[in-house]
């Protein structure tokens, strides 16, 4: 008696302030080299290891901007709970939550490798772990030095052409008037403008 095969989900999560092409192509190429059955945009509600630092724009924003990247995108969703859930947002909650919720599932957590030379800092990063494949995809040969729990861990390497952007840069280029068009779709340079984001942005 033969078994189906557990359902193979993608979680991309993230800040997203704003998203860009970068986060499309990483999600393009984790969908393709692991044949996922879901691609999920996480959007996190408050990510307590950015939000010290500057001012995060409002998750609902955040979340709308995420859904203007993948508009043309329909094989990826965006995913609100842990906006809907509240509070300083742990990827371990997320987890846990989608684990009662796809009863036979693996989940791929998918990270660059700036993150994932950090991740050893994350919530009770060991049991994040121990409940997914840490999916680092590279944007160089260069393999990320990780932390020894992380790299003795279930890892996946992946590498992609890379893309030249981050939130950082168009945050930056919004505030000193340049055009944002070469980094993220224009559906989400169309809500950047339409909320005045990031023209105040101390640089």
């Amino acid at each position: 008696m033969t078994h189906p095969a557990k359902r193979q989900i993608g979680i991309l999560g993230g800040t997203f302030d704003p998203p860009h092409l970068g986060h499309l192509a990483m999600a393009t190429t984790a969908d393709s080299a692991l044949s996922l059955d879901e691609m999920i945009f996480m959007v996190a509600n408050d990510p307590w290891q950015k939000s010290g630092d500057r001012d995060v724009t409002p998750a609902t924003i955040r979340l709308e901007m995420a859904r203007a990247l993948v508009t043309h995108h329909k094989e990826f969703i965006v995913d609100d709970r842990e906006i809907r859930r509240g509070g300083v947002t742990y990827t371990l909650d997320t987890l846990l939550e989608l684990q009662r919720e796809y009863l036979d599932a693996e989940f791929f957590l998918i990270v660059g490798a700036d993150t994932a030379s950090r991740f050893h800092t994350w919530h009770r990063y060991l049991e994040v772990l121990a409940l997914s494949t840490l999916v680092i995809v590279n944007r160089t040969n260069a393999t990320p030095t990780l932390a020894p729990e992380v790299a003795a861990a279930n890892v996946v390497h992946l590498s992609m052409t890379p893309i030249d952007v981050s939130s950082t840069q168009i945050r930056n280029s919004v505030a000193t008037g340049q055009s944002v068009d070469a980094f993220t779709s224009l559906e989400v340079r169309d809500v950047i403008s339409s909320h005045h984001l990031y023209e105040s942005v101390s640089l």
